[in-house]
């Protein structure tokens, strides 16, 4: 006696008794679909650059492509001067756009003269203690110059020079305690002073602090809130 087949031809389904046949079949056929697309995807996630190429773990640690945008001759800016955040450039640390939120911008300036943006001095920070991470093949000592936003000016000020207010009811961008900064330090007190906090220099921002900060948030990225409306420092 001869076998029936694994799966009714689409011919004969149609033709079959039950009116579930014809469903049940599309379902199979879109259902290998999703699957393939779903193990297709995984495979570019893990081959890209910068992600593990392996296992579970860590495929959320580098989740977030934003390149350096070049230095535009046209600018009219000197090479290494911070410039203007394009409305387009992405912080490589939480996918936000640095733009929708200048008062709490920062940027570095690379050795080549093209530029990276974050949207806030807390992200900065995360960047610089590991470089590698959030930018594949560069690493600290390609960094040229750090620049933070004056929250009282709205002005770019060198980060080793700039004050911070650490511990206000201010939250940043990203909706979880940052760290607003200064270019004067009576700027960040009186802030302070108002909003609560404490002010310290940049040289005072420890990794401590950092880590803190960066456990609030959820860790380094918190994608849930991507987006939201950040308070004014």
């Amino acid at each position: 006696m001869s076998q029936p087949p694994l799966l009714t031809p689409p011919a004969a389904a149609a033709s079959a008794k039950s009116p579930l046949t014809r469903r049940r079949w599309l379902w199979l056929a879109g259902a290998g679909a999703l699957a393939a697309a779903g193990a297709a995807g995984l495979a570019l996630r893990r081959a890209a650059p910068g992600q593990p190429p392996a296992g579970d773990e860590g495929l959320d640690e580098v989740c977030i492509v934003a390149p350096p945008t070049p230095y535009d001759p046209a600018s009219g800016l000197p090479p290494e001067a911070p410039r203007p955040v394009p409305p387009d450039a992405r912080c490589p640390v939480c996918g936000m756009f640095p733009a929708r939120n200048p008062r709490w911008a920062a940027q570095i300036i690379y050795t080549d003269h093209s530029a990276q943006y974050f949207d806030s001095p807390v992200n900065l920070l995360l960047f610089l203690a590991n470089v590698s991470r959030y930018s594949p093949n560069r690493s600290e000592a390609d960094v040229q110059s750090r620049w933070v936003t004056d929250a009282a000016s709205g002005q770019w000020t060198p980060l080793e020079q700039a004050w911070f207010v650490h511990g206000s009811e201010v939250r940043g961008p990203m909706r979880t305690p940052d760290l607003p900064a200064f270019a004067r330090e009576e700027d960040a007190a009186r802030f302070a002073a108002k909003r609560g906090g404490q002010a310290l220099p940049w040289a005072r921002i420890t990794p401590q602090i950092l880590e803190a900060l960066s456990k609030e948030r959820g860790g380094p990225h918190n994608h849930a809130s991507h987006g939201a409306a950040a308070a004014a420092p």
